[in-house]
């Protein structure tokens, strides 16, 4: 699984700089890129923490969950409940969904990874307990690192889209406009976000 900036990113960066909607976000953050962890597990708990909340939430809970279980391994999750961890600031239902992906790791974590389509590996993501297309797609996104991933439920998307084409008043509109940014979605996704946020999104 690769880590660091994808290896697609530089393309990416001269294909969205050239776009009029989007090129002078670009052009904005010159240097910065997704970067890929390379931690799975880590980072379907990290899309879960994320979930409907804010990136400086997000990142607030999931400091306190890192010092409270120190390794955000499956082994390391299972020795608490979900009751303990809830005290790191997660709903009752996400401290449930994370204790129970720790659980089912080993029928999560699958080996040919390359081998599945974007569609094959949601299907599989979105097939246990609190993960729904949208973790499945952040997985595909910080994860994975494919180049073409628009999340249409992502509020963040939508909102930076409408502010870009306030005629983009339904999601089927905001859908419609980002396919000006294929084959690179992801990239164009990743700067519509950082143009919403202080910090970079990381998953």
């Amino acid at each position: 699984m690769d880590t660091g900036k994808p290896t697609w990113w530089d393309e990416a960066v001269d294909a969205l700089s050239q776009d009029e909607m989007l090129g002078e976000i670009v052009q904005t953050y010159p240097g910065e890129s997704l970067v890929g962890r390379g931690d799975l597990f880590s980072t379907l708990v990290r899309s879960i923490v994320g979930q409907q909340i804010s990136v400086l939430a997000a990142d607030a809970v999931w400091a306190r969950l890192v010092s409270h279980v120190e390794t955000i391994t499956p082994e390391a999750l299972r020795k608490h409940t979900p009751e303990s961890l809830a005290t790191c600031g997660l709903s009752r239902s996400k401290a449930s969904y994370i204790h129970g992906l720790a659980l089912d790791a080993d029928s999560l974590l699958l080996e040919d990874w390359d081998e599945h389509s974007d569609a094959a590996l949601i299907k599989h993501f979105s097939s246990f307990r609190g993960i729904g297309p949208w973790t499945s797609e952040m997985m595909l996104i910080f994860t994975f690192m494919r180049p073409d991933v628009f999340s249409i439920g992502d509020i963040g998307l939508i909102r930076a889209v409408q502010r870009l084409a306030p005629e983009a008043d339904t999601k089927e509109k905001v859908l419609e406009i980002s396919k000006r940014w294929k084959p690179y979605r992801t990239a164009a996704s990743w700067y519509l976000w950082r143009m919403l946020d202080p910090v970079p999104v990381e998953y």
